[in-house]
């Protein structure tokens, strides 16, 4: 059945879901670093990633076994995610999550920029290049308005965890160029399963010898947050991208990735009390066009 037919009422409603999954992400880790230290919350919510992974996989009846010439790509993918996932927990428990949503989602810009220049697999245009300078001033601005604003909320931005969030979407980009290039010899069930793995191992030694969490000070809405990243988001938002592939093409589905940002920092505001501050819309406003003008020169291409 081709991959490119139009969007059903059905197909249409998971893509939207799947979208306000991946906005509340970071709403979700911002209620896990109140109650645990970053790399517990990182660990943990990759431990029930691969539960689920593992469920799927015997769903899918997809071989585990890593045959030789995979252990690489699965250390280094694994390896690329622990230090991706690390550095947005950190950044948002440094920061506040609507700022972490909107620095977060300029990962697209990294990747067209990158393959634009390091792989060649994909050359800017016009509209690439127009939504990626829009996106990048956008995220300048809101950087650069951290010092001149005082918002009376909760989570209170950070120049620090600013910079963190921008350097996990750069490591975001990293990891999905490689793992686009460790797909020719692996299969990508098998990748994603094994590389949570790598990273869970990694979290766990790095939290144990790090971090000292105290298990029972975990409220009900900690576990639900942690519950949230490693299944809905991990999990479920996986499965979900995966099904829908195999009925619509990848920009069917992409395009509505503009929405991200901006119901993120909606969600940011009505769970965790961010003020909507007016760099922050611009901003939003900068990302989001930025990202329908990258998804329309790949139309065009």
């Amino acid at each position: 059945m081709s991959r490119s037919q139009p969007l059903t009422a059905t197909t249409f409603s998971l893509t939207m879901l799947t979208v306000f999954l991946w906005a509340g992400n970071p709403v979700a880790t911002s209620f896990s670093t109140d109650v645990l230290p970053p790399v517990a919350v990182s660990g943990i919510r990759f431990l029930l990633a691969t539960i689920f992974m593992l469920g799927w996989c015997v769903l899918e009846r997809a071989p585990l076994a890593l045959k030789s010439g995979q252990f690489r790509p699965v250390l280094i993918a694994g390896t690329l995610l622990a230090l991706q996932i690390w550095t947005f927990t950190l950044g948002v428990a440094w920061s506040s999550s609507s700022h972490s949503s909107l620095l977060i989602n300029s990962y697209v810009f990294f990747v067209v920029v990158c393959d634009h220049f390091v792989t060649r697999q994909y050359r800017l245009g016009y509209y690439a290049w127009g939504g990626f300078w829009l996106a990048m001033a956008g995220v300048t601005g809101l950087i650069l308005s951290i010092e001149t604003s005082e918002p009376k909320q909760k989570d209170l931005p950070t120049l620090a965890g600013d910079l963190v969030t921008l350097f996990s979407a750069f490591l975001f980009a990293a990891k999905l160029l490689y793992s686009k290039q460790a797909l020719k010899v692996i299969g990508s069930t098998q990748l994603i399963f094994w590389h949570d793995v790598v990273a869970v191992v990694l979290f766990a030694l790095l939290s144990f010898s790090t971090e000292h969490v105290e298990w029972h000070k975990i409220s009900t809405s900690g576990w639900l947050a942690l519950a949230y990243q490693g299944f809905l988001v991990g999990g479920l938002c996986f499965g979900l991208q995966t099904w829908l592939l195999k009925w619509h093409s990848a920009s069917q589905i992409a395009i509505f990735s503009f929405l991200t940002p901006l119901m993120g920092i909606a969600l940011a505001s009505i769970l965790r009390g961010d003020q909507l501050t007016p760099a922050m819309g611009i901003a939003g406003v900068c990302i989001a066009i930025g990202i329908v003008f990258v998804q329309l020169d790949q139309k065009s291409s």
